[in-house]
């Protein structure tokens, strides 16, 4: 008697999780992901204290890339809330960048010459505990369709500026729908050329990537450049490497920007597997930023002269176009302040 494999009713798998619904899952108590990742209880108290401050936030997509029952996962000391947090920091501040003296109209950012950085929505994804804007007000900067006008308006009125960024939080948590109009809106303005969208909803919520959302991205004149933001190579699975590859064969330009963090990314190891994992997934390492002094992640401080010697290092072993540029940001600054490098200290005589 022939015997026949069962055949599996398609209706009868499972449907794979929307990044809406990605996006309404994460993980927001901090005793739900000390369960999730079998962590040792003892500093849940602190956690919890630090969470009243800074809310917790993170996909759960995240969560699965971390190593159960290890406190010092590079992944969970990003999003993991510290008692460290509540400690005051002497020379770190609530607006670290200044963005308040460069706010003419609501959601709307305009520090540098020939680009204007929009909020287009105040929610993330994953509440990174180093954020420079974890203190913003976003209530101020909640743009409605009259608010959306102004900021529109404003760069209409200054031909000087020809690049938008889009930010936020994060741009990718509000609808195609809403992204698609706002986007419209700006090629119909003359003097821009390049739209620019920070995410760090590839990295975290890969399936943010539909085609709804490249349509857009790709559906006007302008040239389209996404920054992504990655810290740590566990963070690229095969799901994260798909949805950057994704960006890339729709023509965007990728990049990546880190964040130089202590204890999570402060060695040259990583940072060299994190640039070798980024191109292999089509993104090119952009900038590595010195932690803004955000009240709130002092504990992640790393000093300058280390990042100096951590680019000397990568320089040594990566080709030029994997190693970032070692950046500050500094508040009254033109532009992003280039931190300068040479010989490694552990070199000199």
């Amino acid at each position: 008697m022939t015997t026949h494999p069962s055949v599996i009713n398609p209706a009868q798998l499972p449907t794979p999780e929307s990044w809406q619904q990605a996006l309404a899952n994460v993980v927001r108590q901090p005793e739900e992901l000390f369960d999730l990742l079998q962590l040792d209880k003892s500093s849940l108290p602190a956690a919890l204290a630090a969470s009243q401050d800074f809310a917790l936030r993170v996909p759960r997509a995240f969560v699965a890339r971390m190593k159960t029952g290890c406190a010092d996962d590079p992944l969970l000391k990003q999003v993991l809330p510290l008692g460290a947090e509540l400690d005051y920091q002497p020379g770190f501040s609530e607006d670290p960048l200044g963005e308040m003296d460069c706010n003419p109209v609501p959601g709307l950012i305009h520090k540098y010459h020939g680009r204007v950085l929009l909020i287009v929505s105040g929610g993330c994804a994953i509440n990174c505990r180093y954020c420079f804007r974890r203190h913003f007000p976003y209530s101020d900067n909640n743009p409605g369709r009259s608010e959306r006008q102004q900021m529109l308006d404003y760069i209409r009125s200054d031909s000087s500026i020809h690049e938008v960024i889009l930010s936020g939080g994060d741009p990718l948590a509000a609808s195609d729908i809403l992204l698609a109009e706002l986007v419209e809106e700006l090629a119909a303005i003359p003097h821009l050329t390049t739209l620019r969208v920070h995410s760090r909803m590839p990295v975290v919520i890969p399936q943010r990537i539909t085609s709804q959302c490249l349509q857009w991205l790709t559906a006007t004149r302008l040239n389209t450049v996404m920054v992504v933001h990655c810290n740590h190579a566990n963070e690229i699975d095969q799901t994260v490497q798909d949805s950057l590859h994704r960006l890339k064969y729709a023509g965007i330009t990728v990049l990546n920007q880190t964040v130089l963090l202590a204890g999570i990314n402060d060695n040259a190891d990583s940072l060299a597997e994190l640039s070798e994992r980024l191109f292999a997934a089509g993104a090119l390492p952009y900038y590595l930023h010195t932690l803004d002094k955000v009240q709130g992640a002092g504990h992640f401080q790393v000093p300058e002269e280390v990042g100096q010697q951590l680019i000397t290092a990568l320089l040594a072993r990566l080709p030029g176009y994997l190693v970032p540029k070692l950046v500050k940001e500094m508040a009254g600054a033109r532009s992003k302040v280039p931190v300068s490098y040479g010989v490694s200290l552990a070199d000199r005589p």
